[in-house]
């Protein structure tokens, strides 16, 4: 199974928008992520529906963020994306009458649920600008550390 990469792309492209002053198209996303423009404008219109992003059309057009980024924690981009499945794990049937493979279903089901809410509950203590605090800190030391 594909792993699902949309998580850290969009929040990838909420960095960048932070950090741009004019709207980026979605052929731009494209490129610095390797995606199709029609896949990041998919995409995108959830994060636009959430009120993160706006978009403009035209030249000179593309997208923009409409909070700021201190508004948006990564659980809110988690739900915009439409909360993507984590794990490929899963009870195999649910419609068994063996009370062995409904007990093991329901072992599976009862510690996924319990890692869903951790996973959640950990995605809602970050905002997106703390992730670009984190960010600039390195960047800084790392530009200090490599000056001629």
């Amino acid at each position: 199974m594909r792993a699902d990469s949309r998580l850290p792309r969009v929040l990838h492209v909420l960095l960048h928008l932070d950090e741009i002053d004019e709207p980026i198209t979605s052929e731009q996303i494209g490129t610095m992520l390797g995606m199709n423009p029609s896949l990041v404008r998919r995409t995108m219109g959830g994060l636009r529906k959430a009120g993160f992003v706006g978009s403009t059309k035209g030249h000179g057009g593309g997208w923009f963020l409409e909070k700021s980024l201190s508004e948006i924690s990564m659980v809110d981009v988690y739900e915009a994306l439409g909360k993507p499945k984590l794990f490929a794990l899963g009870a195999p049937d649910e419609t068994s009458t063996c009370l062995l493979e409904k007990a093991a279903n329901a072992a599976t089901k009862d510690a996924l649920q319990a890692a869903q809410k951790e996973f959640i509950n950990s995605l809602r203590m970050v905002t997106i600008s703390d992730l670009a605090d984190e960010s600039r800190e390195k960047i800084r030391q790392h530009q200090k550390e490599n000056s001629y």
